[in-house]
């Protein structure tokens, strides 16, 4: 079935005759007039589709991951379910670390990396990986999903920014706890300066191999930023995350941050090198727009739990989203992943009511 004639396609709001979806997208991150925003949804391949839960009863996690065409198929489920306006590709932020050679695990209790890296030994222990050979995988399932959606539809690709990886790394796991990470970077602070250069490198490469499979748009998810202090955060992950997109320079597709708990952060996330700054709920979007200025875009950022409450919430709240912004330099999402006992038709009603909000000095059909 092609996508892009599909029911999802029919019901969802047509942009101008000049706008396919991927041009809608990308004009949203260069912070160009559009006539609707573009809308996704952090985690949207997952949980909360009974289609993807159809799928785990054969497969786990990490056999999705890692056999292209069913991590196609996942990733593609909530562009035909829910209708948004780009796909990313189903993979997981540890990929990176297990290449790196710290072995991994993904039992429902969550992720395990087994040998956590606890002094410069283990640091100087991990080991280069080529994106091509070692995590090909990605890189296929990111082809299978362009083959599919067509080059109108804009498929995003994703790894963990430096800090938030080092604190998997560090911590073996975490439910929430990443004091041995911070005690760390207090107590060897070279050693973590050490740590976050080799993820940033290594990161950077595996990001250009999905450029390299058709990703239109990268996103480095900082989960972990809002546990550094303004200092910490400008003294460590700053200089980390600027090098990964220091790297990207010479590709010529959007760049997004999502930073968690970041709102005392945005200043130096503006100095990151990224061209869009995704923030959490805790972020005044309006009030992120002063501090940023007029040329970076915004992502975000309705509060998950808002797709738990009856429909006509969640339309008024991704209305209210994108009034914030009058829709110029946007693109609407939540402000962290989406729940899993999300009702679908909640997810819908989202993504529907955010493609249908009014925008401000929209371009016109010719």
């Amino acid at each position: 079935m092609a996508p892009e004639s599909s029911a999802v396609e029919n019901r969802a709001p047509k942009t101008s005759a000049a706008l396919n979806r991927k041009d809608l997208f990308l004009r949203a991150c260069r912070g160009e007039p559009v006539d609707r925003v573009p809308v996704w949804i952090m985690r949207q391949a997952g949980r909360y589709l009974p289609e993807y839960q159809e799928v785990r009863k054969t497969h786990t996690f990490l056999q999705i991951c890692k056999t292209p065409d069913v991590a196609a198929e996942v990733s593609l489920q909530p562009f035909r379910i829910v209708g948004v306006d780009a796909i990313i590709v189903f993979s997981d932020i540890l990929i990176v670390a297990e290449a790196m050679g710290l072995p991994l695990d993904v039992p429902d209790s969550g992720p395990v990396l087994s040998n956590p890296v606890r002094d410069l030994a283990a640091v100087r222990r991990l080991r280069d990986f080529d994106p091509e050979r070692d995590t090909r995988f990605v890189g296929d399932a990111i082809r299978a999903i362009c083959k599919e959606a067509g080059p109108t539809v804009p498929v995003i690709g994703f790894a963990a920014a430096p800090w938030t990886l080092a604190c998997y790394m560090i911590e073996g796991r975490t439910r929430g706890d990443i004091s041995h990470a911070k005690q760390m970077l207090r107590d060897e602070p070279e050693t973590v300066r050490e740590l976050l250069e080799r993820i940033a490198r290594a990161t950077a490469a595996y990001l250009k191999s999905q450029i390299a499979a058709g990703a239109a748009v990268i996103q480095l998810f900082d989960t972990w930023a809002g546990e550094l202090s303004e200092a910490e955060y400008a003294a460590f992950e700053l200089p980390a995350t600027q090098l990964v997109y220091e790297l990207l320079a010479t590709e010529n597709i959007p760049k997004i941050l999502y930073a968690k708990g970041s709102q005392h952060l945005l200043r130096h996330l503006g100095q990151s090198g990224a061209n869009v700054i995704s923030v959490d709920w805790r972020t005044d979007l309006a009030e992120a727009r002063k501090i940023l200025g007029p040329h970076l875009a915004l992502q975000g950022n309705v509060d998950p739990t808002i797709l738990l409450q009856a429909e006509a919430g969640v339309r008024a709240a991704a209305a209210s989203a994108v009034a914030k912004t009058s829709g110029i330099g946007h693109i609407l999402n939540l402000g962290h992943g989406i729940l899993p006992n999300t009702p679908v038709a909640n997810a819908q009603a989202f993504v529907a009511a955010g493609q249908a909000a009014p925008v401000a000095s929209p371009i016109r059909a010719s």
